[in-house]
């Protein structure tokens, strides 16, 4: 397949990351590596999304904390950036609400049509008619250029302030404007743009779970946009499907990154470093980078008096 004809992808992830591992980066290149791979996608942007506050998850910190660590995290990724979004709602937003702001920000930003998982890839849904002129394309610099950019990745802040928060957007032009100002964004002709939910295997497990998830919201996750799989903890995502029915209905919505299921990141968890820090264990390195612990410890998060 050209460039062209393939389905270009964003990937999003949303989570407490309470803190962020070097797990949660490891899972997006590991899911774009595979896609990527099997020929049929370009994943051009990541999006790290933290949970808001009323989450009510215990232990967790709040989104200013978070959102500084995801920041200084993907901090040396050109591809992966942190959105915001979410933490800034007045309350918690469902993971089916987050895929839809984003579809249709995107959508507002660029000019594009971006596609349903189930849409034909041979169907040209990126772009204008041929006789209208494209869209301006919004940039870093928050000018506009006239001129489509094929292949060229979502890219990640730059020279960002991680010591402070940008306030929070008071209009969904304000959100355009936050989103301008931290990435680059680019329209793809004539091919598809989607955005696909990356997960690990253990919340494909939780879609699992009676009455945890809202089966209309699981539709339109997995039917309508769909979802990339990183297997944790040896979890077998095929047999976790076949406990859903809604799962098996679309499973062919369902990528599974197929590499070395003995990942060394596939065992990291916030829990896990978390707790290495509370007892001082040095092994902490090997779950957090460095950026990030250096901002724990000067803030003195999950730090309890006997750690």
């Amino acid at each position: 397949m050209t460039e062209t004809t393939k389905t270009h992808v964003i990937l999003l992830a949303c989570g407490s990351f309470n803190p962020i591992t070097k797990g949660h980066i490891q899972m997006f290149e590991r899911a774009r590596d595979y896609l990527h791979k099997t020929g049929r996608f370009i994943v051009i942007g990541g999006i790290v999304s933290p949970v808001h506050d009323s989450y009510g998850k215990t232990g967790l910190v709040s989104s200013r904390h978070r959102l500084t660590m995801c920041q200084l995290a993907v901090q040396a990724s050109d591809w992966i950036r942190v959105d915001p979004w979410e933490c800034y709602q007045d309350t918690w937003q469902t993971t089916c609400s987050v895929l839809e702001h984003h579809r249709d920000l995107m959508k507002r930003v660029t000019g594009c049509i971006l596609s349903n998982v189930n849409t034909p890839s041979m169907t040209p849904v990126i772009g204008q008619p041929q006789n209208e002129s494209p869209q301006p394309i919004y940039q870093n610099n928050n000018t506009v250029s006239n001129k489509p950019t094929a292949g060229r990745p979502l890219r990640g802040p730059r020279e960002e302030d991680l010591s402070s928060i940008p306030p929070e957007p008071r209009s969904p032009s304000g959100h355009l404007l936050s989103l301008a100002s931290t990435c680059e964004l680019y329209c793809f002709f004539p091919s598809e743009l989607r955005i696909l939910l990356l997960c690990g295997s253990d919340l494909l497990e939780s879609f699992c779970i009676p009455g945890l998830w809202n089966e209309a919201d699981m539709e339109v996750i997995v039917g309508e946009f769909g979802i990339v799989v990183v297997p944790r903890d040896g979890a077998d995502p095929d047999r976790i499907m076949n406990h859903s029915s809604i799962l098996r209905k679309y499973k062919s919505n369902i990528l599974v990154v197929k590499d070395d299921s003995n990942h060394p990141m596939s065992v990291v968890s916030s829990t896990k470093s978390r707790l290495a820090l509370q007892h001082g264990d040095g092994h902490v390195v090997d779950y957090l980078c460095q950026p990030v612990i250096d901002y724990i410890l000067k803030s003195q998060l999950y730090i309890n008096a006997s750690g």
